[in-house]
């Protein structure tokens, strides 16, 4: 067969305002031949030098299995021949088989690794923020003097921010641009982030959390649109599910930090009594590298060449296109194949273009103003369009997929550890000492008094110096000529007790902790001020151990989803996942040992991240580039309403039943199995 090969050219095309490929092969002039111009053999690279010709035949030519150069190339005559056939096919989609084909040209290699990392990065900074709140809590309420209400709002307020922040940033991601809004994104996380671990009143944290997680919530809109769109259409699958990983990566990153920074009492620092900063400070700290280092990162990335092409930027997308070919190709040590596209077709976009007013009929206060309008009309406008004929069913499918799967999974990662640390509540009650009609008269308590009920007892001239009371309630009990100095307490509560000529000196005792107490002759000297962290063992373990197991209890069902995606299919690894997820649960009913719960939430997990992966591809795919992050936002917003939805209802159940929870998202997880099983399947279909 003679070695013939022809420059891959791309070429304007008579009377058309868009390019076509290549010279000749149809009668449209759109051929495309995939081959480079011929080398000698001199100029052979390094990574062949050594193995000739024969070493280098493919190994699958004896068993008849084609290669996978022939597949793609018998792909690109199918489409070039829909094309000479006379099917009608709209500039849109001339420019997707057109990208298609270019990003073939360019490879998989170096460029999209690196970018893969940087947006992984980004990726793990949303599965860190998702925890950073609930493990400084145990800290922050005691060091923020914080309510149970209050404590309930900073939990909620995380998810709704972020909810805020995905709606937002994936609708401008469309009009803007998917690396520019990134950038803005995670630059308002890092900043909020940074200032939430240094205030100290509840107010300023409650309201920087607020805004760092309005700005971490563009992350996944934005992340899995950006990468898609570098990806050729055999990568697009397995590659996006590697990313996925990421976000497991982020658990674990945030348990692990936790567990290692936030027990360590002397890493804070303080000035006076009014500026202190924590261990659980510092951990607030550490959670917000892995967004820093993905911003520093994206500063070197440029914009997606799709998202400029739907936007008319011809010669800003070919550069990149072309930076892409060259650094794959140079790493590859292939540096001598020539990037040889030379035009693009690009869509008009003269009903997206923003109107100004003109610098002689209005200020720049003005123009911007008109500016900031029409691009909200345009996101607006393109939200809507996501109801449209032709995405109406797609759009429902993909909304009730979404909040099932959140719905029962954000529900579950709650309840599983609720209901282990209500096991253990029981279990401890279970242990608790009961002294009855007790009299202890002249002595001295040194040693710390926990998990004990004391009734109707008798305490004259006794002293209690330098210890905690954790969990300690006195009824009906009389305390007479008696001393409490430098005392902690943790659930301490003296119910309907008389005091006597009692004095109380350097103690965190206040009125809340006497209920229908008397007092007689009783004196408080230097009372702490304010809420003060407990050093002793505040912070269980086992929440740090639970979410770390739930985390990396992800990787199977992340790898396994990677490697069986273009094998088995987006829509039978979302509908046999979620389905087999809603039989994982009823395996609760089996037990409600604690280690059955924790082995439990790791088998569901891991089967749930199959399912997410599913649904993140299937997302990319079924939208068009113009409404991807839109669509992503949109429905990834969806994901975090039904998130607080699920762990608010689920939580509620706590101790009071088993039953309905399972149920909830038993219904839950099979409802949504069956509705993906009604998806298009997307493996095949070209990026629109």
């Amino acid at each position: 067969m003679a070695n013939h090969y022809q420059n891959n050219i791309y070429h304007q095309g008579g009377e058309d305002s868009y390019g076509t490929y290549g010279e000749g092969g149809g009668q449209d002039g759109y051929g495309y031949q995939t081959d480079y111009p011929a080398q000698e053999e001199d100029a052979a690279s390094d990574a062949t030098e050594g193995h000739d010709e024969e070493d280098q035949m493919y190994e699958g030519e004896y068993q008849g299995i084609p290669h996978p150069d022939e597949v793609k190339a018998a792909q690109r005559a199918a489409r070039a021949k829909a094309r000479t056939d006379g099917s009608a096919v709209s500039e849109l989609e001339e420019l997707a088989e057109q990208y298609e084909d270019i990003m073939e040209d360019c490879g998989h290699g170096r460029f999209q690794w690196t970018l893969f990392m940087v947006l992984g990065l980004a990726l793990m900074a949303d599965g860190v923020e998702c925890f950073v709140v609930a493990f400084v809590l145990p800290s922050a309420e005691k060091d923020l003097c914080l309510s149970n209400a209050e404590k309930g709002t900073l939990g909620l307020v995380v998810f709704l921010s972020m909810m805020v922040g995905a709606f937002l940033w994936g609708g401008l991601a469309d009009k803007v641009g998917r690396r520019r809004c990134l950038i803005v994104a995670l630059a308002i996380n890092c900043v909020f982030a940074f200032l939430s671990s240094f205030a100290q009143g509840y107010g300023f944290f409650l309201f920087f959390r607020l805004l760092s997680g309005v700005g971490i919530g563009g992350t996944v809109p934005i992340v899995y649109s950006y990468f898609s769109e570098f990806l050729q259409m055999d990568k697009r699958g397995e590659h996006l599910s590697w990313l996925c990983m990421f976000w497991m990566i982020g658990g674990i990153y945030a348990s692990f930090t936790a567990w290692g920074i936030i027990p360590r009492y002397g890493w804070g620092f303080g000035m006076g009594t009014e500026f202190q900063f924590h261990s659980w400070r510092v951990f607030v700290l550490v959670a917000a590298l892995p967004a820093i280092t993905s911003l520093v990162g994206l500063t070197f990335m440029p914009e997606s060449p799709r998202f400029l092409l739907e936007n008319a930027k011809h010669d800003e997308a070919w550069m990149i296109l072309k930076q892409v070919h060259d650094t794959n190709w140079r790493a590859k040590g292939q540096p001598e194949k020539v990037f040889t596209v030379t035009h693009i077709k690009a869509p008009k976009t003269a009903e997206d273009e923003f109107i100004e007013i003109q610098s002689a009929t209005g200020t720049p206060v003005q123009r911007w103003a008109v500016r900031s309008l029409t691009l909200c009309k345009l996101v607006l406008r393109n939200m809507a369009s996501l109801l449209s004929a032709e995405l109406r069913l797609g759009t429902l499918f993909m909304a009730i997929i979404w909040f099932c799967l959140a719905f029962s999974y954000y529900g579950l990662s709650v309840w599983f550890p609720d209901m282990i640390k209500h096991l253990q509540y029981q279990q401890y009650e279970a242990q608790v000492k009961i002294f009855y009609r007790e009299r202890v008269e002249n002595y001295v308590f040194n040693f710390s008094l926990e998990n004990q009920i004391h009734k109707e007892g008798e305490f004259i001239k006794d002293k209690f110096i330098s210890i905690e009371l954790k969990s300690v309630k006195f009824e009906d009990s009389l305390f007479e000529d008696c001393l409490f100095e430098d005392i902690r307490s943790t659930d301490l509560v003296f119910e309907n007790c008389t005091i006597r000529s009692t004095v109380f000196n350097n103690t965190d005792l206040w009125e809340e902790k006497f209920i229908d107490s008397r007092m007689e002759n009783t004196t408080f000297k230097h009372n702490k001020h304010g809420c003060h962290l407990d050093t002793m063992e505040e912070n269980d373990v086992l929440i740090y151990l639970v979410s770390f197991l739930g985390s990396l209890a992800v990787l199977p069902g992340n790898i396994m989803s990677a490697l069986f995606m273009e094998k088995i299919g987006r829509v039978k690894i979302i509908g046999g996942s979620m389905l087999i997820s809603a039989g994982c649960t009823f395996f609760l009913f089996l037990s409600f040992s604690q280690p059955a719960m924790i082995a439990l939430q790791c088998l569901f997990c891991g089967v749930c991240a199959a399912a997410w992966n599913g649904i993140e591809v299937v997302t990319v795919e079924l939208y068009p580039t113009s409404k991807r992050a839109t669509a992503f936002g949109v429905l990834n917003a969806l994901c975090k309403l039904a998130a607080v939805l699920g762990s608010s209802i689920f939580a509620s159940f706590v101790g009071i039943t088993k039953v309905l929870p399972i149920l909830l998202a038993f219904a839950a997880l099979v409802c949504g199995g069956l509705v993906a099983l009604k998806l298009p399947d997307t493996r095949q279909k070209i990026l629109q």
